[in-house]
Order: structure tokens, then sequence, then C-alpha cells
């Protein structure tokens, strides 16, 4: 196992605890209908938005060739033609995405991106056993920038001279001593492609079944990335509540 990357320790992120709307993908509370006939899942539904549960293996938006045309987007759009593509997800990973319902609220959902006023939260297994942050908070933060590996695309690397800041927080949910194997939660403070892998390969720590940054062995672990989309939360574009979305991981 590679030698782990040094870390870093964050104080605790606070969040909004009055007027949450919180939703889950397994109890929408009557917010949205199954969307299974049109080839999604859909956990809530509003004038203004749109939040999708994605499985692994489905592209977030269409792809080049006509291979890759079918998507997550293009399956919503054929049922709420007026969906658009605020955010993505790899096409390894599953859990919750977002779409706006209008052109402006698609640039104010941007925005909140743009400014890390959405807290995202995911659930990964990954190989090994990091052990739990000294903080108060046990949270730790890989602080590590990521660049694209021109000669390998769409492989990322990491490149302190050359590569964009990247941030991602994560502590240790549980242990599987047996397997030898972790469940994390993880906050990406930054948004940048397979960030969450990159950062999780340079900690001696790679996520089961990743077929771009796990050693064979730890591919061969599982028959798809175990890389959750778990959580969203963020103020609410129209409403200005506090809105929390919720997704178990399904492994």
């Amino acid at each position: 196992m590679a030698t782990p990357t040094p870390i870093r320790m964050l104080a605790p992120i606070k969040l909004a605890s009055t007027n949450i709307l919180n939703c889950s993908a397994t109890n929408i509370s009557g917010l949205a209908a199954s969307g299974d006939a049109s080839g999604f899942s859909l956990v809530h539904i509003d004038a203004s938005l749109l939040v999708l549960d994605k499985p692994a293996g489905l592209l977030s938006v269409p792809g080049r060739g006509e291979d890759k045309q079918d998507c997550l987007s293009t399956r919503v759009q054929a049922r709420y033609p007026d969906a658009l593509v605020v955010h993505r997800l790899d096409m390894a990973t599953s859990g919750l995405m977002l779409m706006a319902r209008s052109v402006g609220i698609q640039r104010t959902l941007g925005s909140l991106f743009e400014r890390r006023e959405v807290d995202k939260r995911y659930i990964a297994v990954v190989d090994g056993l990091p052990p739990p942050a000294q903080s108060p908070d046990g949270w730790s933060l890989i602080d590590l920038p990521i660049i694209v590996d021109w000669p390998r695309r769409p492989l990322r690397i990491i490149d302190a001279e050359l590569g964009k800041a990247s941030q991602t927080r994560w502590r240790v949910l549980s242990h599987d001593s047996a397997a030898q194997t972790t469940r994390l939660e993880l906050k990406p403070l930054t948004g940048r492609s397979h960030q969450l892998r990159v950062h999780l390969q340079a900690l001696g720590n790679p996520i089961l079944g990743d077929r771009l940054y796990a050693p064979e062995a730890v591919c061969a672990m599982a028959e798809r990335l175990l890389l959750h989309a778990c959580a969203l939360a963020f103020t609410h574009p129209v409403s200005g509540e506090a809105t929390r979305f919720e997704s178990s991981a399904p492994f």
C-alpha cells in the first residue's frame, strides 16, 4: 500500500438548522412520483428544480458518439423538457443530482456551486484502514492540487506546481477489519473532475471498484465503484429556505 499523503485538519462546518426541507430517495413524502417508467428516479420536484438519484453506470450528460447519448439529463428532459443541467456526477458514481427548470434558476444554482454554498456529501468504501482524525469533529482534509493527465486522458493526477487547488474533507464512519476496508463520509470543498477518486488514491486508500485509479486487486473487490452522492444541502433559489436532500448508499 502506498505511503499516506500528509493531511490537515479543519474546524467543524456548521449547517443551517432551521427551515429544513429534508427528503430522501427512499422516503420522498409524496413530493415526487417514481420515475422508473422514464428510466430515472425522481426524489423531488417543484416549479424551480428537480432532484434525481442517478444510478451507477449511467452518464450524467451525453458523451461523444452515438453509443453515449443515453444519459440522465436526456431521460429527464424527455419527461420534463424544461430541465437544465446544473452539475454532473461521474458515470461510475451514483447518487443525487440537481437540475434547474429555467435558465435563471440554472444560473442561481450554478452560482451557489461556484461560491461553495452547496454542501455535498458522499459515501465511499475504500481499501485499507485509515485512522480516524484526532480533531474534535473527526474530520480530516486532503489538500492536493489536481491536473488532467494529458497523455492518459481522462485520468487526473496530483501536480503540486501546475494542478488546480483541490480540497476534500473526510471522516471514518466504520472499519471492516476482516475485509481491510473502511467506509468514509466525504465532503468535497472544490469540484474537480475525479477529485474524490484521485484524492483517496493519493491518500493510499483507493475506492473499491475504481477501474481508473485502484490497483487491479482493489478494483476487483466490487462490481461497481463504491462511491455515492448521499446528500445535497443548499438555500432554495426561490423560497430562500435551507433545503437538504438525502439518498442512502446502495452498498
